[in-house]
């Protein structure tokens, strides 16, 4: 999913002179972006450089080598907002030391939103945006608010539902702790900058059970091999869809299930799965595991 969105980052940095060939470009990632910045910086001929988190597995490991990128991985943290601040200060120290490298800052950057137009282009081709929900997780901000904000530039009343993991701070969810594991790319513990709050008209918060349960169910009856991102927002999509209050429910499934084959798809199922959110008012009321608030684009 991240592929269109540095594809169209990196040629722009190089047409607006700000990067040139040869030049070093370096970020933080959990896996997703990380591939698709090498596969960018190895089309444009640019250097890629990698702070990883401890989810970067043996494939994508792979891959970036063959990409010619280069990994940094961090050692293995439950703790979202220590194995973020530990990438986040790792490229800072990198910067210092190489002061020619561009740090892309796919966590505040709006360049980043502009690939999404395309998306959003074929969408729009495709579906009737009367009535139409947008469903997906809110990591850096830069795949769901920015189809809903291209969107509705052809169509005002199109929504925009937000996936978030427990523990978060994007939408105040960072009281309540996750005991299992983070959900890797659909939240912080640290402020991004390129977050459009305004964007978004309801917000639902998934626990790690809740969104594995999804992920399973999603390969059962679809065939669809996804991550812990995909089953999170696939359950919200199926809760937005059976609501009634949309013709039309579109999930993103943001990344395959490779990584999570023992995690997630091994093993037995563990009971009954909850049905359905608590629907809550305030953040206060948070609870796992699963809850929903309606945001009705209100600003962060």
């Amino acid at each position: 999913m991240k592929v269109v969105s540095a594809l169209t980052a990196v040629r722009h940095l190089l047409d607006e002179g700000t990067v040139r060939a040869g030049d070093t470009l370096v970020d933080s990632s959990s896996g997703i972006y990380a591939y698709a910045l090498a596969l960018a910086c190895h089309r444009y001929g640019l250097r890629c450089h990698i702070v990883g988190s401890a989810t970067v597995d043996h494939t994508l490991r792979a891959q970036l080598a063959l990409l010619g990128a280069r990994l940094e991985q961090m050692p293995p943290s439950t703790d979202l907002r220590h194995d973020q601040d530990r990438r986040v200060r790792r490229v800072r120290e990198l910067l210092a030391a190489h002061p020619g490298w561009h740090w892309m800052r796919q966590y505040h950057d709006d360049v980043h939103y502009l690939g999404y137009r395309a998306v959003a282009d074929r969408i729009a081709a495709e579906l009737d945006l009367d009535g139409l929900a947008v469903v997906g997780g809110v990591g850096s901000g830069a795949s769901t608010g920015a189809l809903a904000g291209y969107l509705r530039e052809k169509s005002p009343g199109v929504a925009a539902v937000a996936v978030q993991p427990f523990g978060s701070v994007t939408f105040g969810a960072e009281h309540v702790a996750d005991p299992e594991i983070i959900i890797a790319g659909i939240g912080s513990s640290i402020p991004f900058g390129n977050v459009r709050h305004e964007a978004y008209d309801a917000v639902h918060w998934m626990s790690f059970t809740a969104a594995r349960g999804g992920s399973r169910d999603l390969l059962r009856r679809h065939a669809v091999f996804a991550g812990l991102s995909a089953g999170a927002a696939y359950r919200a999509a199926r809760w937005e869809r059976d609501s009634g209050a949309y013709r039309t429910v579109l999930f993103l499934a943001a990344d395959t299930g490779h990584r999570y084959v023992d995690t997630v798809f091994a093993g037995v199922d563990e009971g009954p799965e909850v049905a359905a959110p608590k629907l809550v008012t305030a953040q206060v009321e948070l609870a796992l595991p699963w809850c929903r608030m309606r945001w009705d684009r209100m600003a962060g």
